[in-house]
């Protein structure tokens, strides 16, 4: 079968690799579509994200979904045929962030497309692909796979809201257009947020943050930010973002930072934490709200059709790849098996 593995930046090669052996609580998945992520880009142009760097060629992929192809024995949670949007993300739910609710900092996980650990985690850009069970969240079969793989996004902008607290009746600054800050822009308005401004340096972002949510944009190239706001989200993971967003929070507000900064120490105006009692917080990945994820995109109450950008089949990730790259052409870029967009692109 085949598998998209990256070897080094820029170094992509579609291989082909041995079938996977599944355990008696796994399922085989064959892939519907996967969104590639900021993560799948920086391990593309640098070889590495945050501090997690490449070590040994790794499949990459986490944003998937597809359909259940084979059982373990021990499998009772979904059956063959299924559909199912796939939680990236295995903990080993006997630890003490496991059992206290608190999976997404297991220091045992092991999460798709990841090279945190080593040997690294392989992804799913792949024609098959194991999961266990708990990480499977069955969707309708009429449901476009682009759109389930989605609830991993989707899931990380639903715990970073949950992190920031009460956001009814909130001002909402989210710095960072990007796919995770227009899905913050849909969470903030589902939880409630009378007012969510949405920042980027683009404007072509910035406009697929109004059909998710955002009532208002600024381009920061030639606007600025002129209230103050209760909860901020940083998305853009840059310290002049961090910065922004700091600068923006009324005395007691809250800042969210959900952008993976870079590698290192990062500068940032830390005296207003003081002087005007503000509380920051980071947000990594999710645990439950996976599976809020897929409820909401099954059910329609987020629509992420608008960051739908294109999609490819494996066979011209590269190209796929360099469109995801160009932010004034692209939000989220899909990959989808060269037969099954042969077929109609995922549904």
């Amino acid at each position: 079968m085949k598998a998209l593995r990256i070897h080094e930046a820029h170094d992509l090669r579609l291989q082909d690799v041995p079938e996977p052996k599944f355990a008696p609580d796994e399922v085989l998945v064959r892939l519907g579509a996967g969104g590639i992520c900021g993560s799948d880009l920086h391990y593309f142009a640098h070889g590495g994200v945050g501090d997690f760097k490449l070590r040994e060629p790794m499949t990459l992929g986490h944003e998937v979904a597809g359909e259940v192809v084979a059982l373990g024995g021990e499998v009772t949670r979904v059956k063959v045929g299924d559909h199912v949007a796939v939680n990236p993300s295995r903990p080993c739910l006997h630890c003490d962030q496991c059992l206290s609710g608190h999976s997404n900092l297991c220091p045992n996980m092991r999460f798709f497309g990841s090279a945190a650990r080593f040997p690294h985690v392989q992804g799913a850009f792949a024609e098959l692909f194991v999961a266990r069970q708990d990480q499977c969240e069955i969707v309708p079969p009429e449901m476009d796979y682009r759109v389930a793989a989605c609830a991993e996004p989707l899931a990380v902008t639903l715990h970073a809201a949950a992190q920031a607290g009460p956001l009814l009746g909130m001002r909402v600054l989210i710095v960072g257009a990007g796919p995770i800050g227009v899905l913050l822009a849909a969470s903030a308005r589902l939880a409630g947020a009378t007012e969510i401004t949405v920042t980027d340096l683009q404007d072509a972002p910035l406009r697929v943050a109004v059909q998710m949510g955002a009532t208002r944009t600024v381009n920061i190239r030639s606007e600025v930010l002129d209230e103050p706001f209760d909860v901020a989200f940083e998305a853009s993971g840059s310290p002049a973002g961090l910065t922004s967003a700091l600068g923006a929070l009324r005395p007691g507000g809250r800042l969210v930072q959900v952008g993976m900064l870079p590698s290192g120490l990062t500068a940032a105006p830390l005296n207003p934490l003081i002087s005007r009692e503000i509380t920051i917080t980071g947000s990594f990945r999710f645990h439950r709200e996976f599976g809020w994820a897929a409820e909401l995109l099954a059910s329609g109450r987020i629509d992420v059709t608008p960051i739908l950008s294109a999609s490819f089949p494996l066979s011209q990730a590269q190209a796929a790849f360099e469109l995801a790259a160009d932010r004034e052409r692209a939000v989220k870029v899909s990959l989808v098996p060269d037969t099954l967009l042969m077929d109609g692109a995922g549904a």
